[in-house]
């Protein structure tokens, strides 16, 4: 027997991947994994909300987000509403269980981010421990006998601590195989000894990796356990020459306690790519401070990134479309159950037991 075709699918994407003028900020998103599927239909929000209402959602099965949250208030009404997409890996602007209560599927590109922000991460240590920015300035300000008081560091012979082991932190800690620095330090306790052992390093507590680690980098989500992970008490742990880089999210490091620790140099420097409140728009107290660096949630943005996340959030959006499961759900849970089941069926206009 033939299996039916997938009924109109329509699929809207928040307006904050468009400029004023209505075109893409971006060259590539993925918008390409749809060609061919004529059951596709891609819409986007007419305006930008910091929290996207329910309205916004008319009409749509899915919605592919940027930057926008999704709250319980979003999803009233969400009976013809089948996935939310998260554009990333992080997810505390999507509540997961409000998600899972309106028979919603919570997804994140898995995967997709590891590469550039393990890059980015590799790149933000060696500018610290160098003082790359610092002497840059020197030259652009004339103070080229200056020099002499900015003696950096090498990797080499250094400890990495890595907060979160997912696959950003694997990543990293392929890429510095190189470097020839010591073995790896890790604090997950999501993830076994084993587990950590199979890529090199080794498992410790957290107390143990701030008070060995040269570098410490965050790599763990934002969540009701890891908000202010880091405080006053952690980073007085840590050594007076160590950095710590966080490319994950703002509130896992205590900003206060940190600022206080850089600003009389009881660590060596930080990089901080999140923010307890984003956007940031006016001038950061991080920004008079000269062993910081900077960068505004942006730092691993790179056209390869945005294409892999985009066709990522955009083919799990085409497998749900055509009665498969997707990639990187967050409440697979809804896969067995009947009500889901039952409304994925009627929105995709293929029986319950042809679903996959």
């Amino acid at each position: 027997m033939t299996k039916p075709l997938p009924r109109e699918f329509q699929i809207a994407l928040t307006a904050d991947f468009y400029d004023d003028d209505g075109q893409p900020k971006f060259d590539e998103f993925g918008l390409n994994v749809f060609e061919g599927h004529e059951h596709i239909r891609v819409t986007r929000f007419a305006e930008h909300c910091p929290e996207i209402s329910s309205q916004q959602l008319a009409d749509s099965a899915g919605v592919i987000v940027l930057t926008a949250r999704v709250t319980a208030a979003t999803l009233t009404g969400s009976d013809d509403f089948l996935a939310v997409g998260r554009f990333g890996v992080g997810y505390d602007t999507v509540d997961v269980d409000a998600c899972t209560d309106h028979d919603v599927l919570a997804m994140i590109t898995v995967g997709a981010v590891d590469r550039p922000v393990a890059e980015a991460t590799v790149g933000w240590m060696i500018a610290l421990s160098h003082h790359m920015l610092t002497k840059d300035r020197l030259v652009r300000t004339g103070q080229w006998d200056e020099r002499t008081r900015y003696m950096g560091c090498e990797l080499r012979g250094r400890v990495l601590g890595v907060v979160g082991l997912g696959g950003i932190g694997k990543t990293l800690v392929s890429l510095l195989q190189g470097f020839g620095m010591q073995q790896p330090v890790v604090f997950d306790p999501f993830v076994s000894a084993d587990v950590v052992a199979s890529v090199g390093a080794r498992s410790v507590d957290l107390e143990e990796l701030l008070s060995t680690a040269d570098f410490v980098s965050i790599h763990c989500p934002l969540n009701e356990h890891t908000r202010g992970l880091i405080g006053s008490a952690e980073i007085n742990r840590m050594k007076s020459n160590a950095y710590i880089l966080n490319t994950a999210r703002g509130g896992i490091v205590d900003e206060q306690a940190l600022f206080e620790a850089l600003q009389c140099s009881r660590i060596a420097g930080a990089a901080l790519d999140c923010f307890e409140n984003e956007p940031v728009t006016e001038p950061h107290p991080f920004g008079e401070l000269e062993n910081v660096i900077l960068a505004p949630h942006s730092i691993a943005w790179t056209e390869e990134l945005f294409r892999d996340i985009g066709r990522t959030a955009c083919q799990s959006m085409l497998d749900l479309s055509n009665g498969k499961r997707a990639h990187g759900v967050l409440n697979p849970e809804l896969f067995e159950r009947i009500s889901f089941r039952t409304k994925w069926s009627r929105i995709v206009g293929i029986p319950v037991g042809d679903l996959e």
